[in-house]
């Protein structure tokens, strides 16, 4: 599989463009929550579930969504006003264990992502995921959605003793893949995504459709800026 030419990196437009392409990836590795799958239905209503049970007023279900890339502790911090840090680490195991139980009732792939997937493995190019989610929710969420045994690397927040913003979990996936870093592409919703990346040598891509943590993802500087996931194929050399 070509790699991708050597270039300069260079901030992303917002659009298509930023690096001129001539090939296609070796391999395409992605966030999970944000990036790949639009979970936050689901988190939130776990929010929602708990401020109840705790006899909190409903949380702002935007305000949580918000920051669903940020993971549990943050979403509470949003949802549950006032709560310190010590009611925080309290509450976020029942949290957990309420999302658990409904990891998919309304969870999907993005719009136009299925088609992304597709096109990949018609061309033999594996695609993994990259995520600070533990593995015991990560895994359980793939399974249900039928994408564990397409999937050619999962690495969660608890497979290495680092998470991202780290590059160690981004060269991982690309081992469990079989690839080298160089031509790979990673996709992600968080500044912390395109940090991972870059540090491991790889081409990275700002989905600017996802949480976005309340962040600028032209900021970022990433190598390129997508606003749709469809936008990939166009932007990775695909035609």
């Amino acid at each position: 599989m070509p790699a991708f030419p050597e270039a300069p990196r260079s901030r992303g437009t917002g659009h298509v463009g930023a690096i001129a392409v001539s090939a296609v990836p070796r391999a395409v590795f992605f966030d999970l929550d944000g990036t790949l799958v639009d979970s936050a239905p689901d988190l939130v209503a776990a929010v929602q579930a708990l401020c109840s049970e705790l006899g909190a007023p409903p949380p702002d279900a935007n305000a949580v969504r918000e920051v669903v890339s940020a993971g549990g502790r943050a979403m509470l911090r949003r949802g549950l006003a006032g709560a310190d840090d010590a009611m925080i680490d309290q509450w976020l195991p029942r949290f957990l264990d309420l999302y658990s139980v409904n990891m998919v009732q309304h969870t999907r792939l993005y719009d136009g992502m299925p088609e992304v997937l597709a096109r990949f493995e018609a061309q033999g190019i594996p695609w993994g995921i990259v995520t600070n989610k533990p593995g015991w929710l990560a895994r359980p969420m793939l399974d249900q959605m039928h994408l564990s045994d397409r999937c050619a690397a999962l690495v969660s927040g608890d497979c290495l003793a680092v998470k991202k913003p780290d590059p160690a979990p981004v060269l991982h996936a690309c081992a469990l893949a079989g690839v080298t870093p160089q031509g790979c592409v990673f996709v992600g919703d968080d500044l912390r995504d395109v940090q991972a990346g870059r540090a491991a040598g790889l081409l990275t891509v700002a989905a600017a459709w996802g949480y976005l943590d309340g962040g600028d993802p032209q900021a970022w500087g990433a190598d390129l800026v997508i606003d749709t996931p469809s936008g990939l194929l166009p932007a990775l050399g695909f035609v």
